[in-house]
């Protein structure tokens, strides 16, 4: 992974994980170890997927969500300011 793709994941997972209650701070469900974030590049823009995987944190079966379809999607520059979120609306 490049520099600015390394940017680019951690501005958009900071971003989410900034909008999370603070009284989940403690549940690793809600927590960077939970989630997996994959980077594509387009157009001179990265686009961060930040999907949940439970397993993770060690009580879940693997591929496990109570959630199926959460996931967070961002577009992000390549100096890692998040300019734009997709709206999850399950």
């Amino acid at each position: 992974m490049d520099g600015p793709a390394i940017l680019a994941a951690h501005a958009a997972l900071q971003r989410l994980l900034a909008g999370f209650p603070k009284e989940y701070a403690k549940d690793c469900s809600y927590t960077a170890k939970a989630m997996e974030v994959s980077v594509a590049q387009h157009g001179g823009l990265y686009f961060v997927e930040i999907n949940r995987r439970l397993e993770k944190c060690g009580w879940a079966a693997p591929g496990f969500n109570p959630s199926a379809h959460w996931y967070e999607l961002y577009a992000v520059s390549p100096e890692g300011k998040v300019l734009a979120r997709y709206p999850y609306h399950p």
